[in-house]
């Protein structure tokens, strides 16, 4: 039987990770970038809302489709702290990751199609890399490497 006192129960870090799957090292990280919050029992133990499971939920999916942490917790930034996240919310927000995820599928597409040009040449300095040095243009800024990271 669910009564007025089970809804409105906080859970403790422990709870937290056994019903999210979430280690509680990861719950604590969470808290100190402020993506979840907790409030302080008397006896200084974190306690959190059960709302707090759904917008774990909602960390745990964007980190798997690739989103930084950073732009969750910007994202998340957007939602009150006082309820769970709802459909609505996830809808606005899938909607501005799938614009991000679809951008990275098709460099990763680009990518891949052109992975078979530089198969076996062992130090991408080709004349004509298609992957890194397209058209020789570095080379034109003369020698050694010009950039570690794109």
């Amino acid at each position: 039987m669910i009564t007025k006192e089970t809804v409105h129960k906080q859970l403790t870090v422990g709870e937290v990770a056994a019903r999210s799957g979430v280690a509680v090292t990861a719950l604590h990280f969470y808290e100190s970038k402020g993506l979840i919050k907790s409030q302080r029992n008397a006896g200084n133990q974190r306690r959190y809302p059960r709302t707090v499971l759904r917008r774990v939920a909602l960390i745990k999916v964007a980190q798997r489709l690739g989103i930084p942490l950073a732009e969750i917790g910007e994202a998340l930034k957007n939602l009150p702290d006082d309820r769970a996240p709802t459909a609505a919310d996830w809808k606005i927000l899938s909607e501005q990751w799938r614009r991000e995820l679809d951008e990275r599928i098709n460099q990763l597409t680009l990518l891949r199609d052109r992975l078979t040009g530089c198969i076996g040449c062992g130090c991408l300095s080709m004349e004509a890399c298609p992957l890194r040095n397209q058209g020789d243009v570095l080379g034109e800024q003369g020698p050694g490497p010009h950039f570690i990271q794109d």
